[in-house]
This record gives structure tokens, C-alpha cells and sequence, in this order.
């Protein structure tokens, strides 16, 4: 797509987009101890109503599978503060939130207590796999034997 797309263009090509598309296998990790801005990173931000915000991430469960042994996600959800002064927020409806989500990468020793004490983490780590095409096949029959 063009660096800008005219709305029209943009809306032909929204509309033409494979409904219910999982985006986790998409979203390139933030390497583990990045610093600085993530902009042009892969993530999402929604603000508005808190019940808006709850509307999308209700779509976006596939997500989930992105807190895992391997990633983690990077979930900040807050309340906008109007700041007097600024074009920030003056135009917030009462109660608005705005949150953000963002996929990372897990440092190898953080990666290696996941696997070892947050158990909860196993499953998404296998579909979180199968979903970037990694035949899993042998760890979900562990998995369901351990169970």
C-alpha cells in the first residue's frame, strides 16, 4: 500500500481483507530489553469508551495465545487525563480509556522460568507455535499426557 491512501482506496481494500484472520502469527516480537519509541513496531492502539475498548479486544482473542513461554504481551490500559493546554484528550468523552497492545520477546532466561513455573503458559506456547507453522505435534501429546 502507498505510503498515503486515499479513504476510498483504503476502504476497497479493508473491505476486501479475509474476515476473522488471527494477526498474532503477523506481529513481529519487540526484541526483549528494547529501549526508546516503538512507533512503526507492530501493535494496536483503541481508545474511547471502556466499553468500545472491551467491543475490539473481544475480536482479538487470538492475542492471548501471545503471552506465552517464548513472548510476552505488553498490555497498558488507562484512563485519558485531559491536559489543559493541549489538544490531548479535550475531546475524550467521560470515563475514556485508551489501550494499547504490544508483543515481545522474551529474554532466554525469562523464557526458560516461563517453561519451568508458569505451567498456564505451555498451551498458548504450542498454538502461538502452530500458528507461525511449527509442527507441534509431539509437545501437545506431552502435554495431554502430563494432564
Amino acid at each position: 500500500m502507498a505510503k498515503t491512501t486515499k479513504k476510498a482506496a483504503a476502504l476497497t481494500a479493508w473491505r476486501a481483507l479475509e474476515a476473522g484472520k488471527n494477526p498474532l502469527p503477523l506481529m513481529r516480537p519487540i526484541p526483549a530489553k528494547t529501549e526508546g519509541s516503538r512507533y512503526g513496531c507492530c501493535g494496536i492502539r483503541i481508545d474511547g469508551d471502556p466499553a468500545f475498548i472491551d467491543a475490539v479486544l473481544s475480536n482479538l482473542k487470538p492475542l492471548l495465545d501471545g503471552e506465552n513461554t517464548i513472548t510476552r504481551l505488553e498490555l497498558a490500559r488507562h484512563t485519558v487525563q485531559p491536559s489543559p493546554g493541549y489538544k490531548a484528550g479535550i475531546n475524550a468523552g467521560e470515563g475514556a480509556e485508551v489501550c494499547y497492545v504490544r508483543l515481545h520477546a522474551r529474554t532466554t532466561q525469562g523464557s526458560a522460568m516461563s517453561a519451568c513455573f508458569d505451567r498456564h503458559l505451555h498451551e498458548p506456547s504450542i498454538r502461538y507455535a502452530e500458528s507461525l507453522g511449527v509442527d507441534c505435534s509431539e509437545e501437545r501429546a506431552a502435554l495431554l499426557a502430563r494432564a
